[in-house]
């Protein structure tokens, strides 16, 4: 990108209303690739996600990377002043992002009649557990709950034991990904009506699609998915393997191909020829001779030394790797994918760089997350407040 070239977001402006992950998560996504984001945050509770996690000289470093490349201001939106200084900024707004429960910015008056009311082309972006009607909107809701309503924590650990919840927020961070390209189609929308409309986001339901067919089989065979571990009910052999010095591979065979080289390379080239061989669901179905084939042969070998083997006989392997390991590892190096920031409070950070990559207009990290409210004066004197103005909110309590 040259200096000439500016990011394909530029001109979006987007109010971040939303706390915690699925809501922010979206607003940094568009960021990234150059809107203009300004964080809103009460003035006395701020964002939770600036205490959630490990800190760092008594500043939180998750919210030092979910609060990349937005401005942050104070609003109490319950005050007068807030609701009016809210009102203004909307009406200069593309996309507004919030996570309050259905009902509180109608308490407020504040919802979709009074904001398209002062901008009939702005998109409100609602993110919740269940989505803005049925018996459950009201309840408070958390990626947790999402995980297990979805079948998720169902299918997932080992058959005999207890359904597991992920160890991070994968619920919030699918319906952060989701709730992105809800805007953009939104957005899109808009090029053609000329309107902006309301994206009504449930937690509940990004998660479900990204669990696959589990309802249409449920609806056509009656099969409800069980834990399997690590082994897949599809192919064989599949699943992490422990080497000889004590680290793990995870090996896929989703191709037959794939499948009959790891056979050859592990010296089983027999059981190729087996009837059962030929389809992945039948492999799966002979999983143990096939684990024990393939954890054999990488048990008596380093790691180093599986994944040179696995590479130069082209079968599917990637080393089981932790933090650590991802910060080292030459692919995620030669991709970028994690980059440094300077940030004036804690110095030079290292995060995960935008998402993906246009060859044309990439987006950047021009920032990482700013202090609770430090560009509060700054946006209300853009927004045409006074001194006098922003006096008077302070002295309400609004800001």
């Amino acid at each position: 990108m040259t200096a000439s070239t500016p990011p394909p977001l530029t001109g979006l402006r987007v109010l971040d209303l939303a706390t915690l992950f699925a809501g922010p998560m979206a607003a940094t996504l568009l960021g990234d690739f150059g809107a203009e984001v300004v964080k809103i945050e009460h003035p006395a509770k701020p964002d939770p996600s600036r205490g959630h996690g490990p800190s760092k000289d008594g500043v939180g470093l998750w919210w030092k990377m979910l609060g990349r490349n937005k401005r942050t201001m104070t609003l109490d939106l319950s005050k007068p002043g807030g609701r009016a200084t809210l009102l203004r900024l909307a009406a200069g707004t593309d996309v507004i992002i919030e996570n309050f429960r259905p009902g509180t910015l109608e308490k407020w008056d504040l919802g979709w009649p009074e904001l398209s009311a002062v901008n009939p082309r702005l998109v409100l972006t609602r993110v919740t557990g269940f989505g803005q009607f049925g018996p459950y909107a009201h309840r408070p809701g958390f990626g947790t709950l999402a995980e297990a309503m979805s079948g998720f924590a169902a299918i997932t650990g080992e058959p005999d034991s207890p359904p597991t919840l992920p160890p991070f927020g994968l619920a919030d961070s699918i319906a952060g990904l989701t709730t992105a390209y809800a805007v953009m189609t939104a957005l899109a929308a808009r090029e053609r009506t000329g309107e902006g409309q309301v994206v009504d986001m449930a937690l509940i339901e990004p998660i479900l699609a990204a669990l696959g067919p589990q309802p249409l089989w449920y609806d056509q065979l009656g099969h409800v998915q069980p834990r399997t571990g690590n082994r897949s009910p599809n192919n064989a052999p599949r699943g992490v393997y422990r080497t000889a010095d004590g680290t793990w591979v995870a090996v896929s065979t989703s191709a037959q191909s794939v499948a009959e080289r790891v056979m050859h390379l592990v010296g089983r080239p027999e059981l190729i020829d087996e009837p059962w061989f030929a389809s992945g669901a039948e492999r799966a179905r002979h999983a143990d001779v096939l684990d024990e084939a393939v954890g054999g042969w990488i048990a008596a070998r380093t790691r180093t030394d599986v994944l040179a083997a696995f590479e130069k006989a082209e079968a599917a392997v990637a080393p089981v790797q932790d933090v650590r390991d991802v910060m080292a590892d030459p692919q995620y190096q030669a991709l970028g994918t994690i980059t440094t920031v300077d940030d004036p409070e804690l110095g030079p950070l290292r995060m995960q760089n935008v998402l993906f990559r246009l060859s044309a207009t990439p987006g950047a990290i021009r920032w990482a997350g700013r202090p609770h409210g430090a560009d509060t004066e700054e946006i209300l004197t853009e927004l045409g407040l006074t001194p006098d103005e922003v006096t008077a909110l302070r002295a309400e309590g609004a800001l």
